[in-house]
């Protein structure tokens, strides 16, 4: 059984399913909704501000000016907060309802920060062929992959991020595996540093703590977009970014261990 591993979809449905061959199994690690895309500014929150809008948030987040980003956003949505909310969850409706629509059959998956957990779990019900083993481990293609969604939380305050406890929780609920699948990477500053945002995402001590304990075969991850190391041992697990989907449009091909 053919398996592929993709994060970071972005709402890239239409790409997916050129990506991933016939009668594979997806593991999909998270970020499902396209809320802002940098390079083609395109997304849920440049439909509902406008591009220009969206771009000056961007260009103060990109210096270092966060709560000036967040007073442009505050004055920029003054008045239309419930106009905004609904805007927000009918595109986000919109982009799930195609991107579930694209999923493979089977397809494991869990959630990254930018995605909705309520709604993204309506999705996963109403899908049979789709799981959501979150804080779970399952066997694919004889192997024992472990799995634990969501980000660690940040100033911007995403739907898609949980508590270093969650996360801890998450974790120790794993037990031993062979592969370990998470939206994003270990503590370790070259897997976390994006070289375009010249700034390091947030990693877990946790996930980290877990690879140097149990040794599993592969750790698969994505987040972030630009890593200044894409590939590298932690003792004997092989951990990798599998890469922005949205913009490389390649599913990794899992290599089983041994």
């Amino acid at each position: 059984m053919a398996v592929y591993v993709v994060a970071d979809l972005h709402g890239a449905a239409a790409a997916l399913t050129k990506a991933v061959p016939e009668g594979a199994t997806l593991v999909l690690l998270g970020d499902l909704l396209n809320v802002v895309d940098y390079f083609e500014m395109s997304g849920i929150l440049v439909e509902i501000f406008s591009p220009e809008a969206v771009k000056k948030v961007v260009d103060l987040r990109a210096s270092g000016e966060l709560e000036e980003a967040r007073r442009v956003m505050r004055q920029r949505s003054l008045g239309r907060e419930d106009e905004i909310r609904a805007e927000f969850g009918r595109l986000a409706l919109a982009q799930y309802t195609e991107v579930f629509a694209a999923l493979p059959d089977p397809t494991h998956l869990i959630l990254g920060n930018v995605d909705i957990p309520a709604m993204a779990g309506d999705f996963v019900d109403r899908h049979p062929g789709v799981t959501h083993p979150d804080g779970q481990v399952a066997d694919i293609a004889g192997e024992r992959f472990g799995f634990a969604g969501g980000a660690l939380p940040t100033p911007l305050n995403v739907s898609g991020e949980i508590s270093e406890e969650e996360m801890r929780s998450k974790i120790l609920a794993l037990g031993d595996c062979d592969v370990l699948c998470t939206h994003i990477p270990p503590d370790v500053p070259e897997l976390c540093f994006d070289t375009l945002a010249k700034r390091h995402e947030q990693g877990s001590k946790d996930i980290l703590e877990y690879i140097q304990d149990v040794q599993p075969a592969r750790h698969y991850f994505g987040h972030v977009h630009q890593p200044l190391v894409s590939q590298m041992y932690i003792g004997r697990t092989l951990c990798i970014n599998v890469g922005y989907f949205r913009k490389t449009q390649r599913a990794w091909p899992h290599v089983a261990s041994g």
